[in-house]
């Protein structure tokens, strides 16, 4: 009888966004992406640094490991390469027939290597590879510490599959049910990739500046061209090959067709001045990712009967969406895990383990749970290698002293306590800023984060007062939700509100974020208004800063002019 594994550590390894979650006896010791640690952004090696952290956390070494968890199984890569042979029945596909299933074939043997790599890190332990979208299943449902939720899961690819709708149960032990499947060349990520790529920015890293460009832009000169190259269907969605053809897994083959590029405009470099082109080609592929994600979580609620749905994958990162949904009413709550992406299913993965070996110990520190990776609080703090930078040592009173720094103008960055799971900076490693400044906006995109002047910022509000400045309705912890504004946050706070009238929010409680919570009220005492920009902690091309050696880079290389560093306050 095999003995069930109380070690499980689980990665997201060799794609993009490598990240390590540990598991022991059912509990999540923490979690941590790689960028955080090597300032290598979307960085796709082996995350060492991530595991030897965690081990280290649990006091453990590489012989104590059960099991791994890797979150793709590389058979399902070849089971569609036999079945790349159907394109060969189109005209508009028949090119790429071969190339895409050699590709995934491939991809396949390649992943097979990988698992056996894995295999030799830890000795004593198993390696189950994971179906991809069953990782994100369980990652976006255990987050939410519901009993029961529909759940969705939307990306770019997982093996064949590119969207699942799922049943999760069990808040103690999470499972889920996949109840439908949208196998791949059906794929939003793919073509919301596919765009970016052909705006001039960096495919599975810039689709955010994408959403942002499309609130600048008329979507009506493209609605009818996205309307029939992602059409709805009655169980989800397909993509017309004359404007996006299949994917192939190999280099050298265009996401875009020439009939896409005729019809729409030429590749943009990324030194070109954007034009209205550029602008309503975003904005009418965020209006149809927006319209597709609708009609999915509708089919979602019809074959789930759930009120509650949670949102996993790369798509569900387009937070404008996940506003929508939650605008339709469809649900009465919809929740986004703090990692959506790839990242997060490292801690999916291992929790499938859990739960298929039937371990009697229930799931813990995984619902809810943000700040899950390395903090630094004790550590002696050497200004030496950056001789431009003072330092004094603050007292008690910290929330009070930083809230007055903001409401006199001053940017400050925030490292304290531990690293924040996902993309967004959540309170630990933040830069803040007072909305009330005037050109603040400006600023933070010139001078401090260097990148695109109509990116706009995110606020953070204490939650009991959300309802004041927000037409969301519900609960927004993880910054992944836009919302419509009220008439006050109009008039009082207009630096938070982008061109398309949302902002997309971070309510903050004092149970989630006690610092942050006493430093919005004490802002709040001083100014009337009890919201601060919240942008991460990180310049254009870097990651947010997870170690103090980075986050003093970033003061140190930016327009930043002060960061507030475990209760040190360091300036220039």
């Amino acid at each position: 009888m095999k003995r069930t594994p109380s070690v499980i550590l689980g990665l997201c390894s060799y794609t993009h966004d490598s990240s390590a979650a540990l598991l022991v006896e059912g509990e999540l010791i923490g979690f941590v992406e790689e960028e955080r640690l090597s300032e290598q952004k979307h960085t796709k090696d082996y995350p060492g640094r991530a595991v030897e952290w965690l081990l280290g956390q649990a006091k453990l070494t590489a012989a104590d490991v059960d099991a791994v968890a890797y979150n793709f199984q590389p058979a399902r890569y070849l089971a569609e390469s036999p079945a790349a042979l159907r394109l060969a029945l189109s005209a508009a596909t028949r090119d790429r027939t071969l190339a895409r299933a050699r590709g995934f074939a491939k991809v396949a043997m390649r992943t097979q290597r990988r698992t056996r790599f894995i295999g030799r890190q830890f000795p004593a332990a198993r390696v189950a590879p994971i179906l991809h979208h069953r990782a994100h299943q369980l990652t976006a449902f255990a987050a939410s510490g519901w009993d029961e939720a529909a759940v969705l899961v939307v990306d770019s690819l997982g093996e064949r599959q590119t969207t699942t709708i799922a049943c999760g149960h069990d808040r103690l032990r999470p499972r889920t049910q996949t109840l439908e499947v949208i196998n791949d060349p059906a794929s939003l990520g793919y073509v919301y990739g596919a765009v970016t790529e052909h705006l001039g920015w960096r495919r599975g890293d810039e689709e955010g500046t994408v959403m942002a460009l499309a609130a600048l832009g008329d979507p009506a000169r493209f609605r009818r061209l996205f309307a029939q190259a992602v059409r709805t269907t009655a169980t989800g969605f397909s993509i017309n090959p004359a404007y996006f053809p299949p994917r192939t897994l190999t280099s050298g083959y265009l996401r875009t067709s020439r009939r896409f590029i005729a019809e729409t405009c030429l590749e943009r470099h990324p030194s070109e001045p954007l034009t209205d082109d550029h602008r309503d080609l975003a904005a009418a592929l965020q209006e149809r990712t927006e319209q597709v994600m609708v009609h999915l979580a509708r089919r979602a609620r019809m074959l789930t009967g759930s009120r509650r749905l949670c949102v996993g994958g790369g798509v569900a990162t387009n937070c404008v969406s996940i506003g929508r949904i939650i605008e339709a009413g469809i649900f009465d709550e919809v929740f986004v895990p703090p990692a959506p992406g790839d990242a997060g299913t490292a801690i999916g993965t291992a929790l499938a383990v859990h739960t298929d070996s039937r371990s009697p110990r229930p799931v813990a520190g995984v619902a809810r749970a943000c700040y899950l990776g390395p903090s630094y609080e004790d550590q002696p703090l050497d200004l030496t290698p950056w001789p431009g930078l003072h330092q004094k040592t603050l007292g008690i009173e910290t929330a009070e002293f930083l809230a007055d720094q903001l409401a006199h103008g001053t940017i400050v960055g925030l490292f304290q306590g531990s690293v924040e799971a996902g993309p967004r900076a959540l309170g630990n490693r933040s830069i803040l800023a007072s909305p009330l400044e005037p050109g603040v906006v400006e600023r933070l995109n010139a001078t401090v984060k260097y990148r695109e002047p109509f990116r706009p910022f995110a606020p953070m509000v204490p939650a009991e007062r959300a309802a004041e400045f927000f037409t969301l309705g519900q609960q927004a912890p993880y910054m992944s939700m836009a919302s419509d504004v009220t008439d006050k946050a109009r008039e009082h706070v207009p630096a938070i509100v982008h061109t398309n009238g949302t902002s997309r929010l971070q309510t903050v409680t004092k149970a989630q974020n006690p610092f942050i919570h006493a430093v919005l009220t004490a802002f709040a005492h001083r100014t009337g208004v009890p919201v601060l920009i919240n942008t991460s902690l990180n310049v254009k091309g870097k990651p947010i800063c997870g170690t103090p050696e980075m986050a003093l880079d970033c003061l140190a290389n930016s327009g930043l002019d002060a960061l507030l560093l475990e209760g040190r306050w360091i300036t220039k």
